[in-house]
């Protein structure tokens, strides 16, 4: 057989039944979904599927009124479609890294553009940034997630963890922060020098600061670009 051949191909590439349960890591950038009922994902994010499965855009108020009008100034990004049925499905959002997370009554918040997929069986409530929102021209909200089951998160290459102690806080760019254990609130800051350094419509120059214990999940990319200034 010649070296490239059609059949090498297929053989390097062919889906493979790892068979570890409902979320499968199909490769680093898919991810297989081994459908029974019914899981939550990130609207548009379905690359291919086999069997039964119904696909429905997030109801109006299949997750309460609260979450409705929140969803009003959060945009797209916070979409959600539910999947339904029997078969497998594959998502993937711009090629980017996937990590799956199995919450054992934990919670976890996580950047709205971040969040792939995940159990029905998680409680998720989506959380506004306000006191960011003249500054940034997207990326204004999180979702926490909480409960048993199975997430599914993605980043722009290798994620990175930060441990986050009560003598020694963790600073982060808001764009490559991707998500942070749930018993943390960040707070806002502004570094006056980068900000003169930079340019008024510089990201370096508000920063999520991260006080307490726990963890912070940043990726070495920017996903959201700030606003530019108007003069």
């Amino acid at each position: 057989m010649s070296r490239f051949s059609l059949q090498d191909f297929i053989k390097e590439t062919e889906q493979k039944d790892k068979e570890e349960g409902l979320f499968e890591l199909e490769t680093p950038r898919m991810l297989e979904i081994n459908l029974d009922k019914q899981i939550w994902a990130k609207a548009g994010s379905m690359v291919s599927y086999r069997g039964r499965i119904k696909f429905t855009r997030e109801g109006v108020l299949e997750n309460g009124l609260g979450t409705l009008l929140k969803k009003a100034f959060t945009g797209e990004g916070a979409s959600l479609m539910k999947a339904e049925g029997k078969g497998t499905l594959y998502l993937a959002d711009q090629g980017k890294k996937i990590t799956i997370l199995h919450l054992q009554n934990e919670s976890i918040y996580v950047n709205g553009n971040d969040l792939l997929a995940f159990e029905p069986s998680i409680n998720w409530d989506i959380k506004l940034m306000r006191k960011i929102a003249g500054m940034m021209s997207g990326g204004l909200f999180n979702i926490r997630l909480s409960g048993t089951g199975m997430i599914a998160i993605t980043s722009h290459y290798e994620p990175l963890t930060l441990k986050v102690t009560k003598d020694n806080p963790v600073f982060t760019d808001p764009n490559a922060t991707v998500a942070w254990s749930g018993n943390l609130q960040p707070d806002f800051v502004t570094d006056i020098s980068l900000k003169t350094f930079f340019g008024r419509g510089s990201g370096e120059s508000i920063q999520m600061k991260f006080s307490g214990e726990g963890f912070v999940v940043v990726q070495p990319f920017e996903e959201v670009y700030y606003a530019e200034s108007k003069s």
